[in-house]
């Protein structure tokens, strides 16, 4: 891929011994390119008519009294380097895979059959060589904005930047040049992000984390055991969620009063006075409260022929996608009710 920035000619000239015009065009003086890319450099030259060339080839930072070399002969080049002449005086450089060390000025030289008559063409073409890295907030909160920048150490010339999520395109967010504008965050907008430059997707950037702050979500409850609950037996209620910072401590109430703390609440030998409506709030910095809700409806004395399982909430009834779960609850609480009196034994409430 060859970035270039295209300005008015450079030209360097002199008229030779013959009285012919001695010159070379640069088609650029500087150019940026990505590191491990490929490069070009074009101009055009001219020579006396009378003068026969016998040499012409790119070399680079020309020292005095310190023999130019032709890049193709250079160890650091051999194998990178191309050169391309023709009838009308085109000459163009191709350098691959572009190095950070390859920042130099590269010029091109010209020999002919008289000694005296020999030209390179100054100041020449500077190369400056870049990689991609990606400028962002290492977290931020949901609901907040925020904006990740593809940054360049120099100007590629009219680059089209990709967006990367977890190493798949972005084609749903907004894009402004450089610069990849997330308006309203949310926890879905977490991931690794990298960027790349149209025709050179594979020099892409190193991956940059972004974290989001998010409350609570996905919240569950569970129960153990799972099956039938009677009178005598141990109990375990369990809540969980999915947070960023994630939830670290949980208190528990029965009504209005606390018994416990932890993500798990145990209840050894349950008794009928053991019955009521359970809720585990959470504490976690000054983040919104996360509520867990189960209900123990049954009383093993006061249903006995009827299934546990029958007369009580299930914890993975209490989930639902509804914005209030204590008004959702309820609603599974009554159609348990009506079950329970249809078998002939009301549940105590």
């Amino acid at each position: 891929m060859m970035f270039m920035i295209l300005i008015l000619f450079h030209a360097s000239y002199v008229s030779g011994a013959f009285g012919t015009e001695w010159s070379v065009k640069y088609n650029q003086q500087e150019i940026c390119a990505l590191n491990g890319s490929t490069v070009f450099m074009n101009g055009t030259f001219t020579h006396p008519e009378n003068l026969t060339v016998t040499e012409k080839f790119w070399t680079i930072d020309p020292v005095p009294g310190v023999k130019l070399t032709d890049l193709s002969k250079d160890p650091d080049y051999s194998g990178r380097v191309e050169f391309f002449t023709d009838d009308q005086k085109h000459c163009s450089l191709k350098l691959s895979d572009v190095m950070k060390k390859d920042e130099h000025q590269f010029r091109f030289r010209i020999i002919t059959n008289v000694e005296k008559e020999r030209w390179w063409g100054v100041p020449g073409v500077q190369l400056r060589v870049t990689e991609l890295h990606v400028e962002a907030p290492e977290e931020v909160t949901e609901g907040q904005t925020a904006d990740l920048t593809c940054k360049t150490t120099c100007s590629l010339t009219d680059p089209t930047f990709i967006w990367y999520k977890n190493g798949r395109p972005l084609t749903t967010k907004t894009i402004k040049n450089n610069q990849l504008h997330l308006q309203i965050v949310s926890s879905e907008d977490a991931g690794s992000y990298s960027c790349a430059v149209g025709g050179s997707q594979h020099l892409c950037s190193t991956a940059h984390s972004l974290r989001v702050r998010y409350p609570p979500k996905r919240v569950s409850v569970s129960i153990s055991p799972s099956g039938e609950i009677v009178e005598g037996s141990s109990v375990t209620l369990t809540c969980s969620s999915d947070g960023n910072p994630p939830v670290t401590i949980y208190t528990w109430f029965k009504g209005s009063a606390s018994v416990g703390e932890g993500k798990p609440y145990s209840i050894p030998n349950i008794r009928p006075e053991d019955s009521g409506e359970y809720t585990s709030q959470k504490s976690q910095r000054s983040l919104s409260f996360l509520f867990c809700l189960f209900q123990i409806l049954q009383r093993a004395s006061q249903c006995p022929s009827v299934p546990l399982s029958t007369c009580s909430v299930s914890y993975k009834e209490v989930m639902s996608p509804e914005p209030n779960p204590t008004e959702h609850l309820w609603v599974i609480l009554k159609q348990k009710v009506e079950e329970c009196k249809v078998l002939g034994h009301p549940p105590a409430l």
